[in-house]
């Protein structure tokens, strides 16, 4: 099971990395917090100070083509708000 899938980046999760030093990740559903958090800390080498979730339900999408309509459903995903200890920072983009 790969843990963390991707970090989350838009302006409100910037504002909370600017403020609070807290970082968003998109996570596998079944993770627990302990997963998530030695996760962290092993793929950035940094000290993680908190680990809060949420699970984000999947929404119903219609859209309008040439044959017709076509609906779908987004697959839910599990939110992790990661807030470092004071000082340590995650650079998403040194590997660029």
């Amino acid at each position: 099971m790969e843990i963390l899938k991707k970090p989350v980046l838009t302006e409100k999760a910037a504002v909370l990395t600017e403020k609070l030093n807290r970082y968003i990740f998109q996570c596998d559903h079944r993770a627990n917090k302990l997963q998530i958090k030695s996760a962290i800390e092993a793929m950035y080498g940094v000290t993680v100070d908190a680990v809060n979730t949420m699970v984000v339900v999947g929404k119903n999408k219609t859209r309008s083509t040439k044959t017709g309509i076509v609906q779908g459903r987004i697959a839910k995903y599990k939110k992790a708000i990661i807030t470092l200890k004071e000082g340590e920072t995650i650079d998403f983009y040194s590997n660029i």
